[in-house]
């Protein structure tokens, strides 16, 4: 594989789900009626033609998940993940990371294990937008939550990723008490328990590289810390990968919530 990393961009939820004004004007008219079969064929090229960039192929039956979410990206606001700020770290008026607690909640679930972070994370989001757009118990959309998150386990060496990499999407609060069961069996409903984090923004591309140095960044800032998972870290992603200087977050776990 030879990929350059700086270059790669991603295929996933908010891919899909947040395209930009330019793109959606070039793709999809503004009515919030279902799109006819040629514009659903030229969204689908469009990312055809996004996934082949980084390796991904995009399935034929994506046509109608990446329509509708398109759509209705236009017509609702994304619901955020509920978490209580605990402690905010500045220095010289910048914000060099947060604590957080994220209460339990039901989160749909899938792990992928390919050869490139990018790969894993892109196909599990493509499985989750299936969920999200009915192929669910529900047999209707559900809804976008942000943040999307990214579960990676280091390698015993403490610098490399193992190849199995989580993603998880937090159920909208209007599914919470009683959530759909997925079509897809390879999607699993997991109620997480509360955690509480150690977060620090940053923008850009989200690839092996990006994150470990992130990783690096953080643990320089918090020096020595005896509660808080080395084996483990999260990866938030916010926003469009289609925007040049998009916001994820890096979190560290705290081993006692």
């Amino acid at each position: 594989v030879t990929l350059t990393f700086s270059t790669m961009a991603l295929i996933s939820i908010e891919d899909l789900a947040e395209l930009d004004d330019e793109q959606l004007d070039d793709d999809v008219t503004d009515s919030s009626e279902p799109m006819d079969d040629e514009e659903q064929e030229r969204l689908y090229a469009h990312w055809q033609a996004v996934g082949r960039t980084h390796q991904v192929s995009v399935p034929r039956e994506m046509t109608g998940p990446i329509a509708e979410m398109t759509r209705r990206n236009q017509e609702t606001v994304q619901e955020r993940v509920p978490f209580t700020a605990i402690s905010r770290h500045e220095k010289l008026g910048e914000i060099m990371y947060e604590e957080r607690v994220y209460p339990a909640g039901k989160w749909a679930c899938i792990t992928n294990g390919e050869n490139l972070y990018e790969q894993s994370i892109s196909m599990g989001f493509m499985k989750l937008m299936r969920f999200i757009c009915k192929e669910s118990s529900a047999g209707r959309y559900l809804g976008m939550t942000v943040p999307v998150v990214n579960e990676i386990t280091m390698l015993e060496d403490g610098t490399s990723f193992a190849k199995d990499v989580l993603t998880a999407y937090y159920l909208p609060s209007e599914f919470q008490a009683n959530p759909p069961q997925p079509s897809d069996p390879d999607i699993t409903i997991v109620d997480r328990g509360a955690i509480r984090v150690i977060t620090r923004v940053f923008f850009g591309t989200t690839t092996e590289e990006t994150i470990s140095r992130q990783i690096s960044l953080l643990w320089e800032l918090l020096g020595t810390s005896e509660n808080v998972h080395r084996d483990t870290y999260m990866v938030a992603v916010y926003e469009n990968p289609g925007v040049p200087n998009r916001r994820n977050e890096i979190w560290f776990i705290r081993q006692d919530p």
